[in-house]
């Protein structure tokens, strides 16, 4: 049996775990990032060590934030911006004597549901995780499709709504309306004048107690994703679409993102009468990173 440590770097969190060849993670745990990309490594090194002294480590496979290159140079790195133009693949090796791979975070949540997860038997489909900002991985015949510069699959870049035609242009892009953080909440915390939410679990009681900031809330962040997805749709024909992040466990989430794509498909005849694919949460859920990440690793080694 064969033994790989999975590494999810998030803006918040590092999750880490370790994994055999099946996929099953053995051992897990979490640490807070830090805001400093050599403590962060340090971190790293630390973890490795410990799992380590447990097991013989084939490679090690990591999911981090931003646009990250085949070779492990990540061209950005989220919110981490020590990791800005760094080869993290060759920084982690150096420190731990371990092959390493890196991986895009979308980009491993894809492989982890091709994996383990709802996307295992469909050649293409694409993952969108959704969270404070947008990410997704795109799959097409059984590989992420990375494009000319590594950037496929940011769909949070894309722009959807027309909030500010102006000045930062970036507002109207589905990252800044149908995220949880900077959508969802930040259009009820702008409207409400009331005190600002941070759990958009809070925004979903307001709706089912008819809330009327709450229902608009929603009903914008929903619209901005819907066009997104749609937009997807039309442009690559998916066989599924798995949504990601933590808000895809919440039921309603789900049923009422369906409601919005079914009502804007209805009211554009271009489309009202083709075959879209069906839109479902992923499995894997906070687990998805880790696992993802050794996937890539299996694959690559």
């Amino acid at each position: 049996m064969k033994y790989y440590i999975g590494l999810d770097i998030g803006g918040t969190t590092i999750k880490y775990g370790l994994v055999d060849e099946t996929g099953k993670i053995l051992e897990k745990d979490a640490i807070k990032t830090s805001i400093k990309g050599e403590e962060i490594l340090q971190n790293i090194e630390k973890i490795v060590k410990q799992f380590k002294t447990e097991q013989t480590i084939t490679a090690i496979g990591v999911s981090a934030p931003g646009i990250v290159q085949q070779d492990g140079f990540m061209t950005t790195g989220g919110a981490i911006k020590d990791f800005f133009g760094i080869n993290l693949k060759q920084e982690i090796e150096k420190r731990t004597g371990i092959i390493t791979t890196v991986e895009n975070d979308a980009n491993a949540a894809a492989f982890a549901e091709q994996w383990q997860g709802n996307a295992v038997g469909f050649h293409n489909y694409y993952c969108m995780v959704i969270g404070t900002g947008i990410g997704g991985g795109l799959v097409i015949n059984d590989q992420i499709y990375r494009g000319g510069h590594g950037m496929a699959g940011e769909f949070g870049m894309m722009s959807v709504m027309n909030v500010n035609n102006d000045q930062n242009l970036e507002l109207n892009s589905l990252s800044f309306t149908g995220a949880t953080v900077f959508g969802l909440l930040n259009y009820y915390n702008h409207h409400s004048g009331k005190p600002k939410l941070t759990d958009a679990r809070v925004v979903y009681d307001l709706a089912d107690k008819k809330d009327e900031v709450a229902l608009a809330s929603l009903d914008f962040f929903y619209t901005a994703i819907a066009k997104g997805i749609i937009n997807l749709m039309v442009a690559v024909d998916p066989e599924i679409v798995l949504i990601g992040g933590g808000i895809s466990v919440n039921p309603k989430f789900i049923t009422g993102l369906r409601a919005k794509i079914a009502d804007l498909k209805s009211r554009n005849s271009d489309v009202r009468d083709l075959t879209f694919a069906e839109v479902k949460p992923a499995k894997l859920h906070n687990d998805a990173g880790i696992i993802g990440a050794v996937y890539r690793a299996i694959q690559a080694n």
